[in-house]
């Protein structure tokens, strides 16, 4: 718990202790602990120019961290990278980093776990399941079928 009587960069410093953080997140936290205006604004000058806020570095960590550790389609990080009112020019860009590709890449990688783990399942039952979870993490319609053919047809190549 922060003392109430910290100053605004003691209270940013404690906020970005326990993880990274955007500047919108950084500036909502220091409004809710009721500091002013003006003093919010060099806070976050302060902590721009020491670099421990970086909305770019943040969103492609982010990126990073999410497509190593739980893939999911450019869609969907979108979606969570905006809840972290990121500027939507950042955002862009970042997002810009993921080809089309690597987001095929992702959803078969997706599609192989999901086709394993229904393994025991009809045919139609285990192609509807998988699709099912590609769909769920945001993947389009036609990233999700090309994931399914690749897995199908690996199926059929070794029966």
């Amino acid at each position: 718990m922060i003392p109430a009587t910290t100053s605004p960069m003691d209270a940013a410093l404690h906020f970005l202790g326990y993880r990274a953080r955007t500047v919108r997140e950084t500036e909502r936290y220091l409004d809710e602990k009721q500091y002013g205006e003006y003093e919010i604004a060099q806070t976050i000058d302060r902590l721009l120019e020491l670099g421990l806020l970086d909305d770019e570095k943040f969103a492609a960590d982010f990126i990073e961290t999410r497509l190593r550790t739980k893939p999911v389609s450019r869609r969907h990080l979108r979606e969570q990278l905006y809840a972290h009112e990121l500027p939507a020019d950042i955002l862009a860009a970042a997002l810009e980093q993921i080809s089309d590709e690597t987001e095929q890449e992702n959803a078969n990688r997706i599609a192989e776990k999901y086709w394993a783990q229904f393994s025991n399942l009809e045919q139609s039952e285990r192609r509807s399941r998988v699709m099912q979870r590609l769909l769920h993490r945001g993947y389009d319609y036609d990233t999700a079928s090309r994931a399914l053919d690749s897995q199908s047809h690996e199926c059929e190549d070794t029966e």
